[in-house]
């Protein structure tokens, strides 16, 4: 699906930006509850032979105190992004929701700040593959029926549902089986799902009764863009006798 890539994202085989450090910008719930997605996006990036640096004086992209309504705290934090990753001209990240709040947020909160242009340099990781390295297949095999989950700041503020689908179309072996009404928000929102619980689990609920229209149907893997939809909608599926069985995968763990 080249056809279908962005027109004015850069290249990585432009002669400016060939060889250029990838700086790995790895979310909080992904270093703490998720690591496997991180490893698995190193993994795919050195078999590439790209040179990889994580900073390690990074800390959260400030989403959640943006999407809470603390905007003062929220730029705080993203000053404090601005300053650390602004030596970079790739940078990547691991989740649709964080890239978004980098790329598309952080003009809202202060389209004035010099953080803004670093942000527009976050890419989700699926995109960067496609988009930036034109990388499709990685000869990954995963004879499996698998479902797939993009997050909302994936699909709608980044655009990455096509990118991410050219993925997972190029591991062999595997069987896509589309989750029924799949742009529906699974309803966790970040701090959306603490002040409004009873929102946010009914959202979620509908969500799994639709993974759960797969799974009769032999899925049994899901993977996604956004982990943090998985804690979610992944921790309710946990209590159900049936769906607990769904394992859930960050993209990268099917390509690494």
């Amino acid at each position: 699906m080249i056809e279908a890539l962005e027109k004015n994202v850069p290249h990585w085989d432009y002669p400016e930006y060939k060889g250029e450090e990838v700086a790995l910008f790895i979310p909080c719930f992904i270093d703490q509850f998720f690591p496997e997605a991180g490893v698995s996006v190193v993994k795919v990036l050195e078999k590439l032979n790209i040179p990889i640096v994580y900073p390690d004086e990074q800390t959260c992209c400030g989403q959640p105190a943006f999407n809470s309504g603390y905007w003062d705290d929220a730029r705080k934090v993203m000053e404090r992004f601005g300053r650390v990753f602004e030596k970079y001209k790739w940078i990547v990240t691991p989740s649709g929701a964080c890239a978004a709040m980098c790329r598309v947020f952080f003009e809202e909160a202060d389209k004035n700040s010099p953080a803004v242009a670093v942000g527009k340099r976050v890419y989700e990781f699926a995109e960067f593959l496609v988009n930036v390295l034109h990388k499709t297949d990685f000869g990954a095999s995963f004879p499996h029926k698998v479902s797939l989950h993009i997050g909302c700041h994936g699909r709608r503020e980044l655009g990455i549902a096509a990118a991410t689908q050219t993925l997972l179309n190029s591991v062999k072996d595997l069987e896509y089986i589309p989750i029924p009404n799949v742009e529906e928000c699974c309803g966790f929102g970040g701090t959306f799902s603490v002040k409004m619980p009873g929102t946010s689990i009914n959202m979620g609920q509908k969500k799994i009764e639709n993974i759960r229209k797969v799974y009769k149907q032999g899925v049994e893997h899901l993977v996604t863009t956004d982990m943090s939809c998985a804690m979610h909608f992944g921790g309710m599926m946990k209590r159900d006798p049936e769906l607990k069985k769904i394992q859930i995968h960050y993209i990268g763990e099917l390509l690494a």
